[in-house]
């Protein structure tokens, strides 16, 4: 049976959202590596993601990388929460130059529709111009990867809703320090975006060979 169009992701009006693939965040000699880097080498999110990003690539879909990062003077952080103060506090290791502020290695070699973006707000479309630059570029729809789960994944995808994005988390390839914070975002952001995918369904979706 055909898919129906409610079921379709058109790919020339979609882009994937890759959030905080950074050192920082990924590895452990990064800042946050001490919280994630165990939980992320456990889920293998890491190849998943990879993997994710090569295909959608491959089927034509701009992959924008976003990174936290601090500049000289903080640039636009507001240190309202006990994560921003702390990024705040050890603001040298999240200079857009520093090593921990890189893309991981995994993902570094970027494609020629692929952008980094970079920001100091926990959403990644918050205190830049991306979503000026995605609704140039007539994107509707996004397809978000990143960790962790229930910190930058969650805030962006409720954020791109508001901002009248269709929003699906690709839910094999986020993950967050522990399992429990990571299923419960899932349960959360299926009922506030357009649902979680697996990153296998996302990309028959893309072909139009949708499957549940």
């Amino acid at each position: 049976m055909a898919p129906s169009s409610l079921m379709m992701i058109d790919p020339r009006r979609t882009a994937v959202l890759a959030l905080h693939w950074q050192v920082n965040v990924i590895k452990p000699e990064g800042f946050f590596g001490a919280m994630l880097s165990e939980p992320v080498l456990r889920s293998g999110v890491v190849e998943q993601a990879t993997r994710f990003h090569d295909r959608a690539r491959a089927a034509g879909l701009p992959i924008v990388f976003t990174r936290f990062t601090v500049p000289e003077g903080e640039g636009g952080l507001v240190r309202n929460t006990g994560f921003m103060n702390a990024v705040g506090e050890a603001q040298e290791s999240f200079r857009p130059e520093a090593p921990g502020a890189q893309l991981i290695p995994e993902m570094a070699e970027l494609g020629e529709r692929d952008r980094v973006v970079d920001n100091q707000k926990l959403s990644g479309l918050a205190g830049n111009a991306l979503p000026e630059w995605l609704a140039e570029q007539e994107i509707d729809t996004l397809l978000v990867t990143g960790v962790a789960t229930n910190l930058t994944v969650e805030q962006t995808a409720r954020h791109g809703t508001d901002l009248g994005f269709t929003v699906h988390v690709v839910a094999d390839c986020v993950t967050a320090a522990e399992n429990a914070a990571h299923e419960a975002s899932l349960t959360n952001l299926d009922l506030v975006t357009r649902g979680c995918l697996t990153s296998k369904n996302a990309l028959a979706r893309l072909s139009g060979h949708a499957s549940d």
